[in-house]
C-alpha cells in the first residue's frame, strides 16, 4: 500500500506539472482564455459522453437484471446458461460497473475531440450566401451539420451498445430465449420485450434522423469527375434518402407497437423492409439512373451540376476574381525587347535563398554558437528610397555548434541562451568574387537596416531552430552571465554579456514554480541552481509556429514562416488559415498534397500539421511573435470570414483588428505560400469555368516538376517570390508567381500559363493595398511552343557550349549548383533566368555565384552576369540594365565581403556595405582566384575560337585553339589547387 500511496503522490505530481506549467505559460502570454475554453469544452464534453453512454449501458444492464424471470423455464439452453450464471454471479455487480465506467470513459474521450465542431455550431455565423440545391445558409453546412452528424452518430453508438448490453443480460439470466419454445409460447418476458422494443425504436429513429442529414451531406460528396451532388445524386439518391427516413420512422412505429402488443412479426417484417428499401431505393436505383440515363446523356445532364462544382470552388478558394489575359508569347528574342521591362530585368533576383544558407554561415555566422536556417527568406526594404528584394536571415542560437567539452546545464540553459541579430543581402545583385552583396551584417549589428530602423533589439530568444529551455533574468545589479559575443575590446574577459529584462516567460522565482519545471523537464539543476533566482523566467515552446499553434489551436498555419525587423524589433510572421470541409459543391483538396514541393521536401522537422481535405480557406489571420519577449499578436486579416467570426465569438478579443498593424508591419505582410500553391493547383483545373469544357477536361493544365530537383520523383517547382511588371499592369510590384503545363499523360512541356499574385500588401497602418491578392492569369495559346521549366533546363544541360564551360568549372574539387529556374513575362515572350554557383567539394564549403543562365524561346544566353547574358539573348542589347551591371568589371580586383568576425580564416570588415561592390584589402585568397578566373576566361574564348575555326573549316587555327585550350586547363587546375590549398 505504501508503494502504491508514493506511486499515486508522483503521478499527480507529474500531472500537476504539466497541467499548471501550461496554465502559467498560456497566463504569460495574455491568452489564458484559450486554454480554460478549450479545457471546459473538452471537460464538459467528456463529462456528457461519459454520463451518457456509462448511464445508458448502466441503466441496460440494471433493467434487464431486475426485470429476470424469477423462474426461468426448464429446458437444456437454461441449463446450459445456469453454468454461465453460477461463473458470473460473483463478478455481477463489478461487471455492471466497471464496464459501463470503462466504455464510458472512451466514448467521453471520443467526444471531447469534438470541441471544436461544437464550439463552432454555438458560435455559428451566416457566410450569407446559399447552396444551390436547399437553399440553406451555408453556415449550417460548415458549423450545424457537422455538430448534427455527430450528436446523431454518438447516440447511435451509444443505442447499439446499450442493446447490446440489454440482450446478453436478458438472454443470460432467462428474459429472452433464442432455442426452441413451447409452441405458442414467447421467447421473450414482457419486460425483456417492453426494453429491447423501445430501444429498438430509438434506434430506428436515430437511422431515420441520420438518412434525413445524408440528404444534405451528398452536397459534399467526392465523384469521379466533380464534387457535389452529381444529377443522380439530386433525382434519384436525394429523394431515396427522404423515403428512407419515412420507412425508418415507420419501422420505429412498428416497435413500439410491438412493446404493447407483444408481437415480434411486424417490427420483424418492418426491418426486412428497411432493409429491401435500402437495396433497391438506396442502391440499385440510383445506380440503373447513372447507367442508363446519366452516362449516355453525361454531358448535358451533368452540366448544370458541374458548373454549381465550378462556381462553389472559385468562391470557397478565392479564386473567383482572376484577371485572364491572353498571352501571344512570342519566341524571337529581339534587340532591345526588354527596353519597356526595364524596371522587372533590374530586379531579377540572382540569389538563392535555398542554395546559399551555406555562404551566409561562412560569411556572416561569426561564431560556432550561431547558425542560419537551411532556407533563407525573401523579403523587401526600403533602401535610399527604392523597395529592394532581399533575402534575410536571423543568426539563430545553435548548440549544436559547441564542444562536448562546452557542454553542460549552466552552459545551455543559463549561458547560451539566444541568437544575434540579423543578415541581409541584395537579392539581385552579387558582391564581389560571386558572394552575397550583404548591406546588414555584423556583430553587433550594423548596415541599412539598422540605419532606417535605428536601434534594433538584435537578441533572437525565439526562433525555429531554438528548441531547448533557457533560464533567463536576475536580479538588478547582478552580473550578466548571458552571452552575446566575444570581442577583443570587451571587459568581462573578451566576452559581451547581458542580462534579458523583458517578460518572454512564466517566472520560476519561487519554490513551487522551481519544483513545477523541475518535474517538467526532468532536471533538479531548476531547484538548486543559484542562477535560478527570484527574477528568473523560464522561457520554452519557443518555436514561432509552435506559439502560434497553441494560442490559436483552431488555425492552420503556413509551412513558412519569416522574419522582418519591424519597428525596432525582429519580428516572425506566420500566415495562418481558416479551413472548412463543408461547403457544398466546394471541390476537397488534400492540403499536404497541394502544398508539397521542393521547399517542403527539404524542409527541416516536416511539414506543420494539416488538414487532410479542404474545401474552403482563407488567410484569415496574420500573426506575429516577438524574436525577443516571445509576446504573439494575432491580427485579422479576412475580418468578412465567416469561420473567423465564428472564432472570435469563441475567444473575444484573441484576435486584433487590422487597424493595430504598424505601416512598418505592413510593409513586411506577404500573400502566402501555401495558399498561393493551393490556388494553383485548382486553378490548373478550374481556370476552365464552362461547365461542357471542364467536361471534357480536354484544357487542363499540371504544375510543372522542379527542373533542378535531383530526386527520383521530383517534386513540383516551388513558387517565387518575384518584383515584376505584368502585362497590363502600370509599375512593378512584389509578387508571386508559378507557371502551368499541359495536363493528361503526356511528356510534352510546353508552357500553358503564367500565374502572379500581388504579394505586396503596402505601408498604410492599418490598412492593405488595394491590388493585394490580386490574381493575374496570362493564358498562352493552345498551340503555343513556348518551352517549359523542364525544356528550358534540358535546352541549358544539353547545349554543347554550356555543359564544356560548366565542365571546366567543374575541374578539381569543385562542383556546379544550379539555382532556382525563374519565369518572368518579359519582352512580350517568357524569360527565363537561372543562377549558376560553383562550390568546393570538400573543406569549407559554400557556394558562389559565377554564372548566370538565361534563355527565351530557343535563344540561350550564359555570362558572368545576368546584364552580359541578357545581351547575348536579345541580339547585343537587351534594352534594359540588371541588378547586376559593371558587376564583372568590378570583380576584376575582388574585394572580401563585410563578415564580421568570421571563421573563414579571414578577417573582413565588420561594416556591412549598402552597395555590393567596393574597396578592400584583399584577402590571402585572392591572388589564386583571379588565376582561376583569367585561365577560365582563357579557356572559355579558346573554345569559341575553336568552334568557329571548326565551322570555317580552318583545321590550322583550330589546331591552336586546342593548344590554348588544355594550357587553359592545366592553369585553371593549378590556380585551383593553390586557392583550396
Amino acid at each position: 500500500m505504501a508503494v502504491v500511496a508514493v506511486a499515486v503522490v508522483v503521478a499527480a505530481l507529474l500531472l500537476l506539472a504539466q497541467f499548471w506549467t501550461e496554465v502559467m505559460w498560456f497566463g504569460q502570454l495574455g491568452f489564458s482564455r484559450v486554454i480554460w475554453t478549450e479545457w471546459g469544452m473538452r471537460g464538459a464534453l467528456f463529462a456528457v459522453g461519459f454520463l451518457v453512454m456509462a448511464g445508458a449501458v448502466f441503466w441496460s444492464f440494471t433493467a434487464a437484471y431486475r426485470s429476470r424471470p424469477v423462474y426461468a423455464p426448464s429446458t437444456p439452453e437454461q441449463a446450459t446458461l445456469d453454468q454461465y450464471r453460477e461463473a458470473v454471479e460473483p463478478l455481477r455487480r463489478v461487471v455492471m460497473i466497471a464496464a459501463p465506467v470503462l466504455i464510458g470513459f472512451f466514448a467521453g474521450v471520443a467526444a471531447s475531440a469534438q470541441w471544436r465542431t461544437v464550439l463552432l455550431a454555438f458560435n455559428s455565423e451566416p457566410f450569407g450566401e446559399t447552396d444551390p440545391q436547399f437553399g440553406m445558409d451555408l453556415g449550417f453546412f460548415v458549423f450545424l451539420l457537422p455538430a448534427l452528424r455527430f450528436g446523431v452518430g454518438f447516440l447511435i453508438s451509444v443505442v447499439v451498445i446499450a442493446g447490446i448490453a440489454g440482450v446478453i443480460t436478458h438472454y443470460l439470466y432467462g428474459g429472452l430465449r433464442v432455442g426452441p419454445a413451447a409452441a405458442g409460447g414467447p421467447r421473450t418476458t414482457p419486460a425483456a420485450r417492453i426494453h429491447l422494443a423501445v430501444i429498438g425504436a430509438v434506434l430506428l429513429l436515430l437511422i431515420g434522423a441520420n438518412y434525413w442529414l445524408d440528404r444534405y451531406s451528398i452536397l459534399t460528396n467526392a465523384g469521379d469527375r466533380f464534387d457535389g451532388a452529381s444529377y443522380s445524386d439530386v433525382h434519384a439518391v436525394i429523394p431515396a434518402k427522404g423515403i428512407l427516413t419515412v420507412v425508418a420512422i415507420f419501422v420505429a412505429a412498428l416497435f413500439i407497437v410491438t412493446a404493447f402488443r407483444g408481437d415480434w412479426r411486424l417490427p420483424a417484417i418492418g426491418v426486412g423492409l428497411m432493409v429491401v428499401s435500402a437495396i433497391a431505393i438506396g442502391g440499385i436505383y440510383p445506380a440503373v439512373v447513372q447507367r442508363f440515363q446519366v452516362n449516355p446523356n453525361a454531358q448535358e445532364l451533368e452540366s448544370e451540376y458541374i458548373q454549381r462544382n465550378i462556381d462553389a470552388t472559385l468562391s470557397a478558394f478565392g479564386i473567383d476574381d482572376v484577371e485572364k489575359e491572353p498571352y501571344d508569347a512570342t519566341t524571337e528574342a529581339e534587340e532591345g525587347a526588354l527596353r519597356s521591362d526595364a524596371d522587372t530585368a533590374a530586379s531579377i533576383r540572382l540569389l538563392d535563398p535555398q542554395i546559399v544558407s551555406p555562404s551566409f554561415r561562412q560569411l556572416q555566422q561569426n561564431k560556432q554558437y550561431y547558425n542560419f536556417n537551411d532556407s533563407l527568406s525573401v523579403d523587401k526594404y526600403e533602401i535610399d528610397g527604392e523597395s529592394r528584394d532581399t533575402v534575410i536571415a536571423v543568426r539563430e542560437l545553435n548548440l549544436d555548434g559547441l564542444g562536448q567539452d562546452q557542454r553542460n546545464w549552466v552552459n545551455d540553459h543559463t549561458v547560451y541562451t539566444h541568437g544575434y541579430g540579423v543578415v541581409a543581402a541584395y537579392g539581385n545583385q552579387p558582391g564581389p568574387d560571386g558572394r552575397p552583396a550583404f548591406f546588414e551584417g555584423g556583430i553587433p549589428s550594423q548596415g541599412a537596416i539598422s540605419d532606417l530602423e535605428g536601434e534594433y533589439e538584435p537578441r533572437i530568444y525565439f526562433s525555429p531552430s531554438t528548441t531547448t529551455y533557457s533560464i533567463v533574468g536576475a536580479p538588478e545589479g547582478t552580473k550578466a552571465w548571458e552571452l552575446d559575443y566575444q570581442a577583443d575590446d570587451a571587459d568581462d574577459g573578451g566576452q559581451v554579456n547581458t542580462t534579458f529584462t523583458g517578460d518572454a516567460g512564466p517566472d520560476v522565482g519561487s519554490f513551487g514554480s522551481k519544483l513545477l519545471y523541475a518535474l517538467k523537464f526532468g532536471e533538479e539543476q531548476l531547484l538548486f541552481s543559484d542562477r535560478v533566482t527570484s527574477e528568473s523566467q523560464i522561457l520554452y515552446d519557443r518555436d514561432p509556429q509552435q506559439r502560434v499553434s497553441k494560442v490559436a489551436p483552431w488555425l492552420t498555419l503556413d509551412n513558412r514562416v519569416y522574419p522582418a525587423v519591424v519597428d525596432g524589433r525582429v519580428k516572425w510572421i506566420v500566415d495562418a488559415y481558416t479551413t472548412s470541409d463543408a461547403v457544398p459543391y466546394s471541390t476537397s483538396t488534400p492540403l499536404d498534397e497541394a502544398v508539397a514541393d521542393t521547399l517542403t521536401t527539404q524542409q527541416a522537422g516536416g511539414t506543420v500539421a494539416l488538414p487532410e481535405e479542404v474545401n474552403y480557406i482563407r488567410n484569415s489571420v496574420k500573426a506575429t511573435v516577438d524574436a525577443y519577449d516571445g509576446s504573439v499578436d494575432l491580427y485579422a486579416w479576412d475580418a468578412d470570414d465567416p469561420i473567423l467570426k465564428a472564432w472570435s465569438n469563441v475567444f473575444p478579443g484573441a484576435v486584433k483588428p487590422m487597424d493595430e498593424i504598424s505601416g512598418d508591419l505592413m510593409s513586411h505582410l506577404r500573400y502566402p505560400e501555401d495558399l498561393f500553391k493551393v490556388q494553383r493547383t485548382l486553378l490548373s483545373q478550374y481556370h476552365v469555368t464552362d461547365s461542357a469544357e471542364f467536361f471534357s477536361g480536354q484544357d487542363f493544365w499540371n504544375n510543372p516538376t522542379d527542373p533542378t530537383s535531383e530526386a527520383t520523383t521530383a517534386p513540383l517547382q516551388p513558387p517565387y517570390y518575384l518584383t515584376l511588371q505584368m502585362p497590363g499592369q502600370d509599375e512593378s510590384t512584389f509578387s508571386l508567381t508559378s507557371t502551368f503545363i499541359p495536363g493528361g499523360n503526356t511528356d510534352r512541356e510546353v508552357l500553358t500559363g503564367f500565374l502572379a499574385v500581388d504579394a505586396d500588401a503596402g505601408s498604410e497602418a492599418g490598412a492593405k493595398s488595394e491590388d493585394y491578392g490580386k490574381l493575374r492569369l496570362l493564358e498562352l495559346p493552345r498551340d503555343t511552343t513556348v518551352p517549359g521549366p523542364g525544356q528550358v533546363q534540358n535546352n541549358f544541360d544539353s547545349n554543347p557550349t554550356i555543359s564544356e564551360q560548366l565542365n571546366i568549372l567543374q575541374i578539381g574539387a569543385s562542383t556546379v549548383r544550379r539555382g532556382n529556374q525563374l519565369t518572368l513575362p518579359v519582352g512580350g515572350g517568357l524569360l527565363y533566368v537561372q543562377p549558376v554557383y560553383i562550390q568546393s567539394t570538400g573543406g569549407t564549403q559554400f557556394p558562389l555565384l559565377r554564372k548566370v543562365l538565361v534563355a527565351f524561346g530557343d535563344d540561350i544566353g550564359f555570362a558572368d552576369t545576368l546584364d552580359e547574358a541578357l545581351d547575348q539573348v536579345f541580339g547585343g542589347d537587351s534594352g534594359a540594365q540588371a541588378g547586376d551591371a559593371g558587376a564583372a568589371a568590378e570583380d576584376e580586383a575582388p574585394t572580401a565581403p563585410p563578415t564580421g568576425e568570421g571563421e573563414t580564416g579571414t578577417e573582413p570588415s565588420q561594416e556591412p556595405s549598402q552597395e555590393p561592390s567596393g574597396e578592400s584589402t584583399p584577402d590571402s585568397t585572392e591572388a589564386p582566384s583571379s588565376e582561376l578566373d583569367a585561365a577560365l576566361q582563357d579557356a572559355r574564348q579558346a573554345m569559341e575560337d575553336a568552334n568557329a575555326a571548326q565551322r570555317d573549316g580552318d583545321w590550322a587555327a583550330y589546331g591552336e585553339a586546342q593548344e590554348r585550350l588544355q594550357q587553359a586547363l592545366e592553369d585553371a587546375i593549378a590556380a585551383e589547387e593553390a586557392q583550396q590549398g
